[in-house]
């Protein structure tokens, strides 16, 4: 029986794959983010950053996997980033920063970019990985400033790439999406769907061995 690791501390993450019927073992890769980002090309956009951050995670978790887990496993690695302005940007570091960035993106579009990667082990051996991007169209709201506020101070922007999330308290002030909503909270399915089925594996045997 395959087991789904999730190398991510997204609480997003894991209630996508929970609520899509799969509830993965949370091993949190603890990945030095600007140290791979430091080590990229000057030119790397973000499709490649995304998706090098998406496999440094996986392959962290896989090297730490102990030998029960690793008998028979598939490690998820992800990572999200806004891509507004010819910037990309992750989780705003400060409050002021959150409000800062939500007063330049509101009533405006912006990229997020999600990076993802699967890794296939058997036997402790690792049999095949496989990386891709995906890429969805946000389209933000205005929030008031009172609103904004409030946001602001009930700490979700801090904890989500660019500031916002559709599934949380920020979803309010998001007025559409174009592409995939779940690579939105930070793990697409559709996507995920196509990775797993390039590790030779299906929906419906990881159902069964991991069900929610």
């Amino acid at each position: 029986m395959t087991r789904v690791v999730l190398g991510s501390a997204s609480a997003g993450r894991l209630s996508v794959l929970r609520k899509a019927g799969i509830d993965p073992l949370v091993v949190v890769s603890g990945v030095d983010e600007d140290a791979v980002v430091a080590a990229l090309p000057p030119d790397a956009g973000p499709a490649a950053t995304t998706t090098a951050l998406a496999v440094a995670k996986a392959r962290a978790v896989v090297e730490g996997a102990p030998a029960d887990v690793a008998a028979d496993c598939v490690v998820i690695g992800c990572d999200s980033m806004l891509w507004r302005d010819g910037v990309l940007r992750g989780k705003p570091v400060t409050a002021e920063d959150a409000r800062l960035g939500w007063t330049q993106m509101a009533g405006t579009s912006g990229e997020l970019f999600t990076g993802h990667c699967v890794i296939r082990v058997l036997d402790g051996t690792v049999l095949g990985e496989f990386a891709a991007d995906s890429r969805t169209t946000v389209h933000f709201g205005t929030p008031s400033s009172a609103d904004l506020d409030a946001y602001v101070r009930s700490g979700e922007p801090q904890a989500v790439a660019g500031g916002f999330t559709i599934d949380g308290r920020g979803g309010w002030f998001v007025d559409g999406v174009t592409g995939d909503p779940s690579a939105v909270i930070g793990i697409g399915l559709p996507l995920m769907r196509t990775l797993f089925e390039r590790a030779g594996l299906s929906l419906a045997e990881l159902w069964v061995a991991n069900p929610s």
